[in-house]
């Protein structure tokens, strides 16, 4: 499989071309986790459509969920959880509220503040959504060999780590 030339080597060919004092090697592994990314992020869009509910959504279901019984945060701690804006997290959360998935309540240790509780729609359909999620994860993943699937996990593991390193431009 990874004999064969893909999109990508064919751009970073059109550079090494062009402009042959470019180094590439980034590019290349870059651009292929962009597309990769995009390849999954559409395959899991579909998924979750299929359940009625989008990517986004899935986020708060999904976060809601992995906190716990009694599966709830509150909107604040949602909104730094998935890295949102106030606004962005409020049409999320109405959309979901309409539909029956999360429900809104007074804190009872803020009298200000509010909570967000997964319902148990919400509980039933977002344990449906991370089973057939991870499923269509699988097909993909488990086309590489079992020796290589950990040792991918690592790489991109140490990549991020180094990706969340501060720059020299901040």
């Amino acid at each position: 499989m990874a004999d064969v030339a893909d999109d990508v080597d064919r751009i970073v060919e059109q550079w090494a071309r062009e402009r042959p004092d470019l180094e590439t090697a980034a590019m290349a592994a870059f651009g292929r986790v962009y597309r990769l990314a995009r390849i999954v992020g559409e395959r899991q869009e579909r998924v979750y459509g299929a359940l009625g509910i989008n990517r986004g959504e899935f986020d708060v279901l999904a976060t809601l969920r992995r906190a716990g019984a009694p599966f709830q945060l509150s909107p604040k701690s949602l909104t730094a959880s998935l890295m949102l804006t106030s606004g962005g997290m409020t049409g999320r959360l109405d959309r979901l509220e309409r539909a029956g998935l999360v429900a809104r309540s007074p804190d009872p240790a803020d009298r200000r503040g509010l909570v967000i509780t997964l319902t148990d729609a919400g509980r039933t359909l977002i344990d449906e959504a991370v089973t057939i999620g991870l499923a269509a994860q699988r097909e993909i993943f488990e086309r590489l060999p079992e020796p290589d699937r950990g040792r991918l996990a690592a790489l991109l593991r140490d990549l991020l780590a180094a990706a969340e390193q501060p720059t020299a431009d901040g």
